[in-house]
């Protein structure tokens, strides 16, 4: 099997993509149909509005990021998705039926959005962990980034599905559809092999809670990489907003905003499955796509037709991806087993978390000034993002000048990315002998004169 599909050859890891595969299809269809129905059906075409449902869904992952990411640590995370799924299917059949009945209004649609971010701060955690639980550590980036080739080839099925079918037979509809299509990933999740999966210790209680928020204290390479995701979160990814928007300023319906998801996401594939070929993740592949984030919105902000900006939206599907696959997997493949799941949770924390303080903000801006003016502002915090991260890579000291080239700079990715010195009660090891100082690689570096017991397995 070629090294890109390499965590293929894992039958739990199979049987996982072919369940998110198909519930992620239904998630992009619910989602584009929700936003065309605030924008078209609740309100008179109000942005705002849109930013505010965006707003208090993606508001409980930061709200609750301490308790999700503890629990995804302390709990068996298979059932506990297997609660999460079941829950959202139940949320997306009401929606459904208050939709098709005709009773569904504005601050309904506000409560449903709240309900929806309760439920996925703590479905998150717990999917981007167990991801880690279906492979062994060699193939940790690779899963991601093949979960990341789904999840963005859902993306490109999902919202053109919806467009057809708010189009054909209503938006009530698609919420149904969405329904039925969790029964796939609960299916996965029974018929997988529980005795070989890759079950890390996990350490409970609530003094433990604070563990994760002190780890990436104490590690500047991730405090940089939150701070660029944070920010293309908050101000850059605000799709709905800026396609649905964009497609009314061309004369386009609901087929032609969902059209425009699917330009994102043949992108966003691209993007996935190049990292998915990549040995490991790097920092620098995450600097580089926030630049091309930047570029990309740039170039959305001067597209002249409806052809040209879905143009531009393939490039900005690369580049979004690009990043926040390679941030996800360097988050994964460097943090001390034990805490990912609390890590993890701060990370979708603050990159869906972002969204309640921009939406409403890119919404606003987009009603009263136009949706250019907020896709520009998308790229000035792209470029922000990218600028955060070329200062940290030149202070720290990984850019070297080459030997015998004046011009010539090279990038030490080798050497440790923080020496972390926590007190030993803070951050105690799974396996006694061992300081979790993370290096580039992802590996721990023994205490002088203790040594590795054979069976550990990190």
């Amino acid at each position: 099997m070629s090294a890109m599909f390499r965590s293929f050859s894992v039958f739990n890891y199979r049987v996982w993509f072919i369940g998110a595969l198909v519930s992620n299809i239904g998630a992009w269809m619910q989602a584009t149909a929700q936003n065309w129905v605030v924008l078209t059906q609740l309100t008179d075409n109000d942005a705002a509005a849109m930013g505010v449902t965006m707003a208090l869904q993606f508001a409980p992952p930061v709200l609750l990021v301490s308790v999700t990411g503890w629990v995804a640590d302390r709990f068996d995370r298979r059932k506990l998705i297997m609660c999460t799924q079941s829950a959202l299917l139940a949320l997306a059949l009401s929606l459904g039926i208050l939709i098709l009945t005709g009773v569904m209004t504005l601050p309904l649609m506000y409560g449903f959005a709240l309900a929806l971010g309760v439920v996925t701060a703590f479905d998150n955690p717990a999917r981007q962990t167990f991801v880690s639980d279906l492979v062994e550590k060699e193939n940790a980036s690779n899963a991601v980034a093949l979960n990341a080739a789904s999840f963005n080839t859902a993306r490109l099925i999902g919202p053109a599905v919806a467009g057809v079918m708010i189009v054909v037979v209503g938006t009530g509809w698609v919420f149904l559809v969405n329904a039925v299509t969790f029964l796939a990933m609960l299916a996965a999740l029974l018929i997988m092999r529980p005795h070989e999966l890759v079950v890390h210790h996990r350490r409970g209680g609530p003094a433990r809670l604070a563990d994760g928020f002190r780890y990436v204290a104490r590690r500047p390479d991730l405090v940089v990489t939150f701070s660029m995701v944070f920010l293309l979160g908050a101000f850059g990814m605000n799709f709905p907003i800026f396609a649905s928007t964009m497609a009314l300023e061309f004369g386009r319906g609901a087929d032609g905003f969902g059209l425009l998801s699917s330009f994102v996401a043949i992108g966003s594939l691209a993007g996935a499955l190049l990292a998915a070929r990549r040995e490991r993740a790097r920092m620098r592949v995450v600097i580089l796509g926030a630049g091309g984030f930047a570029v990309a919105s740039t170039l959305s902000v001067l597209a002249p037709s409806y052809g040209a900006y879905a143009a531009t939206l393939v490039l900005t599907g690369f580049c979004v991806v690009t990043t926040l696959t390679t941030a996800n997997g360097y988050v994964q493949t460097t943090t001390d087993p034990a805490l990912r799941g609390r890590v993890l949770a701060l990370y979708m924390a603050i990159l869906l978390g972002g969204t309640p303080v921009g939406a409403p903000i890119v919404g606003w801006v987009a009603s009263e000034f136009g949706p250019r003016v907020a896709i520009g502002l998308a790229a000035v915090a792209a470029i922000v993002a990218c600028g955060i991260g070329v200062a940290w890579t030149l202070s720290s000291g990984r850019v070297h000048r080459h030997e015998s080239k004046r011009f010539r700079l090279t990038l030490d990715e080798t050497r440790p990315l923080a020496v972390v010195s926590p007190e030993p009660e803070d951050f105690s090891d799974e396996v006694a002998g061992t300081t979790p100082i993370p290096l580039a690689t992802g590996e721990r570096v023994p205490r002088p004169g203790v040594h590795r017991p054979a069976s550990h397995h990190p």
